[in-house]
């Protein structure tokens, strides 16, 4: 197709009917989930599953794709369904309004996708989701902390266990040692000192039905810049494009 020309030149023909064929599951649609979907699915990937609970809200707009003042109210994985068809109509997408928990894995993960995006950003859920998929062996990437950052020079990638300065990243190893996780989860990380005081969780105004709302704990909400969450986004779509056409890459390990 026209519109792929360029991304085909650069993969060639192979390896790009090779990104065409896969499978990819992305849970979460925030600020870095949303930016994920759009970089795949530019890039040609057709067959997509979304998972996400949620509803988009008014205090989305700053920083997530897929959050316009008329898409307020509205499930993200329908609105992400309707932006993947928009870009490329061939493409395949699942859109389950689920909450990531032990009760939905079989959902998530079945059939097995070639890779797993976590862009979850509650502790418990990721923990579920990383060691669930570890105990598959499917591939994964998942996104530490992008709030509070300003740096884009000190965003990394690397094993989970050999991440640095990320306090999710550090509470989300200890877990899943106690859940016999060892290597193999590609992170993308933030190495920037962070200087932040954590507020008592708020409740903000919801808009429209929120199914699944009280499940989980209340969040405590922090700040965040739309270019730092949308580089994190994109960084990992960058990583997933170049696993998933099996092109050759050296891995930032610092």
């Amino acid at each position: 197709m026209e519109q792929f020309l360029r991304i085909q030149r650069f993969l060639g023909d192979e390896r790009f009917q090779r990104l065409q064929s896969r499978t990819v599951v992305i849970v979460g649609l925030g600020a870095v989930g949303g930016h994920v979907v759009e970089g795949l699915a530019r890039a040609g990937i057709q067959n997509f599953r979304l998972v996400d609970f949620d509803t988009i809200q008014p205090t989305n707009i700053n920083r997530q794709i897929l959050a316009l003042t008329n898409t307020i109210g509205r499930p993200k994985v329908e609105v992400g369904r309707e932006r993947i068809l928009a870009i490329n109509p061939a493409c395949q997408v699942e859109a389950l309004q689920l909450f990531a928990d032990d009760d939905s894995m079989e959902q998530i993960l079945s059939p097995r996708p070639d890779l797993l995006i976590d862009a979850i950003d509650s502790l418990n859920p990721k923990v579920q989701l990383l060691t669930e998929a570890y105990r598959r062996k499917i591939p994964t990437i998942s996104s530490m902390g992008a709030a509070l950052r300003t740096d884009p020079t000190q965003i990394h990638c690397a094993d989970i266990f050999d991440s640095k300065k990320c306090p999710l990243a550090r509470r989300l190893r200890t877990r899943l040692r106690r859940n016999n996780v060892e290597r193999g989860i590609l992170c993308i990380f933030s190495t920037e000192d962070v200087d932040f005081t954590y507020n008592e969780p708020e409740r903000e105004v919801q808009f429209g039905e929120v199914p699944c709302e009280n499940r989980g704990r209340s969040r405590r909400i922090l700040g965040s810049l739309p270019t730092l969450t949308g580089i994190f986004g994109l960084i990992i779509a960058n990583q997933a494009i170049l696993r998933l056409a099996e092109v050759e890459f050296s891995q930032d390990a610092k």
